[in-house]
């Protein structure tokens, strides 16, 4: 992913650097563990041990294993030269019995769990940010829409409510992906055993904090693993995409409920000097198509031929650091864009009187029937008074009021008490208990 849509933070687990570092403690553990099973001497590996622990890999440490990996063309034997250039003889121990998926697939096991979270780190920023501006919207009434159009009232809290419980689920699923992904193995060529000891992979496993792959592995993980991890990606991306279009709405210059924060010298346009553009939420909208788009040749990767092949390995190394990296940032992105976003109860307000009133149509409806009216009968009596706002402009209740066949159901005054924005808001406070519990 370009610096652009990146973190620091999430970039650094895909570096070249800290990728040959989690090889080199797969090979270690490793090692180890065959030190325990007495198929390594214990002073090599001691050896080993001195000359590596800490050891953080520079970028001349890459360029030269990129150097050897010309010649080889094979980038673990590359890196396996390289380590026994600074291990010396002891070194030859290392990648006893094991074959490059033992090292790959360990290796992205340990970056997946540790981007799973860094991605839980900025789901909990989203929830919270959402959480804190839904509680102080709670009462905050607006207009809801269907198709767009004008429907019922809503509170803009209520909107925020339904936002964090979607980022529960979201978390959740990553939740769960990330585990199921977080699975390395040392089993050898074609997964048997035959040449590593079982107790090797349970060592190293346990070392690094991962599980074992499966009872009876090929020579790579199953890859439906990892696609259940990017489809988990696809969906937050979804969910994002989902919010950040709704910003989109309500910054329209129509509507203007709410707008992204707009910092002092941002300027909206090189043209116009007086736009205020919501290129954030846009801009969480394009990624998440990206996102979306990862989680096709994620699935693609699950057909391997027999044991392995690895049609997949081109594929992950693109789509592992750029899905992370690029939904981290989004999260990021989306946590200060809530944070900081600008509400306009005033404007909602008015929007919500722009039809006089016609957001009761239901209401009435229902009085009508309560009274004893046939349902599609009472219907045709709202609706053909409802259209009049729309095309003659008038007064919604006003034109109910002098209607002959509403007025034979309905007194003045009922038609009067179909008319109360706190009715629609009257079960804001269950909504919030089912969703958040207890107050904050």
């Amino acid at each position: 992913m370009i610096p652009r849509y990146s973190r620091p933070e999430m970039a650094r687990l895909w570096s070249p650097e800290r990728r040959f570092r989690i090889w080199l403690d797969v090979e270690l553990a490793a090692a180890e563990a065959m030190v325990e099973l007495g198929e390594v001497p214990a002073e090599d590996h001691a050896s080993l041990r001195r000359t590596f622990d800490g050891f953080e890999f520079s970028a001349a440490d890459v360029a030269r294993i990129e150097e050897i990996e010309k010649v080889t063309k094979h980038d673990v034997i590359a890196f396996l030269t390289f380590v026994e250039e600074k291990g010396g003889l002891p070194a030859r121990h290392l990648h006893r019995g094991m074959t490059s998926s033992d090292v790959l697939d360990t290796t992205l096991a340990v970056q997946l769990k540790e981007a799973t979270g860094l991605l839980l780190a900025g789901v909990d920023r989203v929830r919270a940010a959402v959480k804190k501006r839904a509680f102080e919207h709670r009462r905050t009434p607006m207009m809801g829409r269907s198709h767009g159009i004008h429907a019922e009232p809503v509170t803009f809290g209520l909107k925020l409510a339904g936002w964090y419980d979607a980022w529960g689920r979201r978390r959740a699923m990553l939740e769960r992906a990330g585990r199921v992904a977080a699975a390395g193995k040392v089993s050898g060529a074609v997964g048997t055993f035959a040449s590593v000891d079982p107790r090797v992979e349970a060592f190293v496993m346990r070392r690094l904090g991962l599980e074992s792959s499966e009872g009876a592995a090929t020579q790579v993980v199953a890859r439906d693993r990892h696609a259940e991890l990017f489809c988990a990606i696809a969906v937050a991306g979804a969910t994002l995409e989902q919010e950040a279009t709704e910003v989109r709405h309500l910054q329209r210059t129509e509507v203007r409920e709410a707008e992204e924060p707009f910092t002092a010298g941002q300027k909206g346009s090189s043209a116009m000097p007086h736009k205020r553009n919501p290129v954030l939420s846009e801009n969480l909208t394009g990624l998440s198509r990206l996102l979306r788009g990862y989680a096709v040749p994620a699935l693609e990767d699950v057909a391997l031929w027999h044991e392995r092949d690895i049609s997949h390995s081109s594929v992950e190394r693109v789509i592992a650091p750029d899905a992370t990296v690029a939904l981290d940032f989004a999260l990021h992105r989306f946590a200060g864009m809530i944070e900081n976003l600008r509400v306009y109860p005033e404007r909602m307000k008015e929007n919500l009187e722009l039809t006089g009133g016609l957001y009761e149509a239901q209401r009435v409806l229902l009085a009508l029937v309560a009274k004893g009216a046939p349902r599609q009968e009472s219907y045709l009596y709202v609706q053909r008074n409802a259209m009049k706002v729309w095309e003659e402009k008038v007064d919604f209740r006003a034109a109910l009021k002098r209607d002959a066949d509403v007025r034979r159901v309905l007194s003045e005054a009922e038609i009067d008490a179909c008319f109360s924005l706190e009715h629609h808001l009257k079960h804001v406070d269950t909504i919030f208990r089912r969703v958040f519990g207890e107050e904050p």
